[in-house]
């Protein structure tokens, strides 16, 4: 099945467009465009750029992806933006491509929705399996990982790094970085405990969970510097993968600071 393209639509000729893709009524598709199997524009989307699409999926009326950074630096770079497959993007989604002085790219993961009126930023990866909710504003060079979910309205800073399964609270405004499976919320966000239902739904034991708990209170403890109780936490759980995985985001470190509890002893939920 070849690709159906409205009589009302604009598309380049040196467009490339997978088997079964459909194109509804004042979209545009620029030159540079590739658009797999079974990608869906319902109207009104404008892609442009070096912008490519994964199979299935399926963009809403006003969406505008591929259009150039929102970067004063920005020079005309032949920069690209990879979006994954079966994707919901609805609509007024805003996704730049990236930018010479960040990688010159932006690239989205697999099984992404986002929520009308967000925004991805030039050069930010967004892994697999992530929610933005409505009018979430992510700003350029964020790296969000795998099974996140940003709530409406959060700002997440530039250049921060938010951890596999964290969850972003309603209007939080992010500037620091936020550790696998941490919950943050408030303007600035702080760290308020672990995302406990979102570790539920996907599965994760009692045990594992509980060991995390544990782990958490020893990491943000009011003893010691946060790269003692990384080791000290490090040496107490050897063998779970995913308390280390929270050590090596630490350790890895970026050019924001960790985002931390701002009372220690509240309670995570």
């Amino acid at each position: 099945m070849s690709a159906t393209i409205h009589a009302m639509s604009i598309v380049d000729p040196a467009a490339q467009l997978g088997e079964g893709v459909v194109i509804g009524p004042f979209c545009t598709v620029g030159p540079h465009v590739v658009l797999g199997d079974g990608v869906e524009l319902i109207s009104h989307v404008a892609i442009a750029g070096w912008t490519t699409i994964g199979a299935r999926t399926k963009i809403y009326p006003f969406a505008s992806i591929g259009n150039p950074p929102q970067d004063l630096k920005y020079r005309g770079e032949p920069s690209t933006l990879v979006i994954g497959s079966d994707c919901m993007i609805r609509e007024g989604v805003t996704m730049n491509p990236g930018t010479d002085g960040g990688g010159m790219t932006t690239s989205v993961g697999n099984n992404c929705f986002f929520l009308a009126n967000s925004h991805v930023g030039h050069d930010s990866r967004i892994g697999n399996n992530v929610i933005f909710s409505n009018n979430v504003m992510c700003a350029g060079h964020v790296t969000v990982g795998n099974f996140v979910i940003v709530s409406g309205g959060a700002g997440l800073q530039q250049f921060i790094r938010i951890g596999d399964h964290a969850f972003i609270g309603g209007g939080a405004g992010v500037l620091n970085d936020v550790i696998p499976f941490g919950m943050v919320r408030d303007n600035p966000a702080h760290l308020a405990g672990l995302n406990l239902i979102g570790l539920k739904r996907r599965n994760f034991s009692r045990e594992q969970i509980h060991e995390l708990r544990r782990a958490y209170r020893l990491l943000f403890a009011d003893e010691g510097t946060l790269s003692e109780r990384v080791e000290d936490v490090a040496s107490e759980f050897a063998e779970h993968p995913q308390i280390h995985e929270i050590l090596d985001f630490i350790r890895e470190g970026g050019a924001n600071a960790i985002c931390v509890p701002r009372d220690v002893n509240a309670p995570d939920r």
